[in-house]
């Protein structure tokens, strides 16, 4: 099961009196939060409607549909329609001493999907607040809402023909634009590094108070989109992986669609040329050749990516088998690695990246390989007149595949990549896969677990020796990736894909995430974020120093402590942890 945190803080707005009458009568506790709760429902629901306001059973569930071995249920849904609905809920969460969870669109799957990282809150579901709000072409930039999905937005870029592409994650075009910038998630393209590439943000505060960041608190600037900082403190990231505020308005920057583009794919075959592989891509992307992330895959990945488990070719057995391993390897034409990453400019810049790429990653155990849209196209007409049928059937996947890569690049999102979180399925995929995939909702078991290192191949071999053997002890299949989240760092997300309705594997993944975490962590490969199973470990581990600090800065912008308890909580911290270095 998920260990709560170390220490629930008091309900939000509880007051002494509550909290000494706990030990003498707990049902008298209990019955007064009831009593709060319902006060609040009943005030939410005259803002904003009884249609928006949920606290039935069913709705209850579907928001408590997780990926994770176990996840926390909400109190109720409430689902503001915009700035001023949002100010409300939380002027009345405050009045009422009532937790409010924000989530975006609730798809942070292997993170925690819409469930809060601990009991007693209401979930404030800002996916109504979907409005594209300004699309400005000649600077390159949109303006938009927490509830604008990946697909929306590319969709939307489309269809006013803008010659401008989104950074896309390999979430599916469902997912949350917003909500991945705030989670300092990453993409594929030079803007893949999302979070710096963001110029104004809208928050709401925890007191309710309305803060624009940036040049956005100053009425006559022009340059809240185009330049991020203003005058003074950087506030923005005090929003981002944290409970501080709410955050209901972005200025995303969008790139500009170049005049060529070309995908390169590197197959590397051997394992033991993986740290050589690593070397080479971080000196392109310090040099400038490569600006975009370049994502680095083992086989495992890719076999996840075309397939569900084939259990009946395993004979049963958990993890997949050496032998079988190696011929689905044969069967998708890969090796022990695979390495993408796309070239962007003119066609003299695009030809003369290429060339760098050529050379530095040519070599006697790899494979590269350029694509471009239109070779993809050439080669596409070509498959359908091959022959035999079976040929051209396989063909055809190869090429859908590469396809499904390359419009990641090309800022248009797809789900297709969504598959590694079906692999122990026992249903495989479902119907009509990718389209509107949604992996807790299917009952998918999916952990997520991404330490960043430095971009060597020193670093990436020593922490292969780490998890390797951790994955192999609980029987799980290593879906590893790496990529290149700037020019000098690396994230690893590891992947742990169980059947969640086996009860006995989801208590071996729930045991390998937390060895896992204790590995890489006492290594001093620290992930760069965690789900919600993890929020009170991870600032367990980190500096009394900065612990206080963040919670100074809570106290003064959420002094109810009504957004997120339990978030990237300082509040949720126990002195007495191992890692704390205090005395127990």
């Amino acid at each position: 099961m998920i260990r709560r945190p170390w220490r629930r803080p008091p309900a939000a707005g509880s007051d002494p009196d509550d909290r000494a009458a706990a030990a003498d009568d707990p049902e008298a506790v209990r019955t007064v939060a009831q009593d709060r709760l319902a006060e609040a429902l009943r005030q939410w629901r005259a803002a904003f409607g009884a249609a928006h306001v949920h606290d039935a059973a069913a709705a209850l569930d579907r928001y408590a549909r997780t990926t994770l071995p176990h996840g926390n249920r909400a109190l109720a849904v409430v689902r503001p329609g915009g700035l001023d609905d949002v100010v409300a809920a939380v002027r009345i969460a405050n009045a009422c001493g009532v937790p409010l969870y924000p989530i975006s669109r609730g798809r942070n799957w292997g993170y925690g999907d819409a469930c809060p990282p601990t009991p007693g809150q209401v979930i404030l579901d800002l996916g109504r607040m979907d409005r594209i709000l300004e699309v400005n072409e000649e600077l390159a930039y949109a303006v938009i809402e927490p509830g604008v999905s990946q697909g929306r937005l590319a969709g939307h870029l489309r269809d006013i023909g803008a010659a401008l592409w989104l950074d896309c994650t390999g979430a599916g075009p469902d997912a949350s634009v917003v909500g991945n910038i705030l989670e300092r998630g990453f993409g594929h393209t030079p803007y893949g590094n999302r979070v710096q590439f963001v110029s104004g943000l809208e928050v709401v505060l925890g007191d309710g108070r309305v803060l624009r960041t940036g040049f956005g608190h100053y009425d006559c600037a022009t340059a809240e989109r185009v330049y991020p900082y203003g005058p003074g403190p950087i506030l923005d990231g005090l929003f981002t992986q944290s409970n501080m505020g709410i955050v209901t308005k972005v200025g995303v920057w969008l790139l500009p669609a170049p005049e060529a583009f070309t995908q390169f794919i590197c197959l590397v075959h051997d394992g033991e040329d993986l740290g050589p592989v690593v070397d080479a891509v971080r000196r392109l992307r310090l040099q400038g050749a490569v600006h975009s992330v370049v994502h680095i895959g083992n086989d495992m990945r890719l076999i996840s990516s075309s397939r569900t488990y084939p259990l009946d070719r395993a004979g049963g057995a958990v993890p997949l088998p050496a032998a079988l391993r190696e011929a689905l390897r044969r069967e998708l034409g890969v090796g022990a690695w695979l390495v993408s990453g796309g070239l962007y400019g003119s066609r003299g810049q695009v030809a003369a990246a290429r060339g760098l790429v050529k050379a530095a990653l040519k070599g006697p155990r790899r494979k590269l390989i350029f694509l471009s849209p239109e070779r993809l196209d050439r080669a596409a007409r070509l498959a359908r007149l091959a022959r035999p049928a079976r040929l051209a059937g396989a063909l055809t996947a190869r090429l859908g595949r590469a396809r499904d890569l390359v419009s990641l690049h090309c800022g248009v999102p797809t789900g297709q990549f969504l598959s590694g979180a079906y692999w122990r399925r026992r249903g495989g995929l479902p119907d009509g896969f990718p389209a509107e995939a949604d992996p807790a909702q299917d009952g998918c078991g999916l952990l997520w677990l991404a330490p960043v290192l430095p971009q060597t191949g020193e670093s990436v071999r020593d922490l292969l020796g780490i998890v390797e053997p951790i994955y192999a002890a609980h029987r799980f299949d290593l879906l590893m990736t790496l990529a290149t989240i700037n020019e000098r760092a690396l994230d690893a997300v590891l992947t742990i894909a169980f059947d969640r309705d086996d009860p006995a594997e989801t208590d071996r993944a729930d045991a390998c995430y937390r060895t896992l975490f204790e590995a890489v962590c006492a290594a001093g490969y620290v992930p760069y974020r965690v789900g919600a199973q993890s929020m009170a470990d991870i600032t367990a581990r980190g500096s009394p120093v900065h612990r206080d600090v963040v919670a100074a800065i809570k106290r003064t912008l959420d002094p109810g402590g009504v957004v997120a308890p339990g978030r990237y909580d300082p509040a949720a911290f126990r002195s007495d942890h191992p890692a704390s270095g205090a005395a127990p």
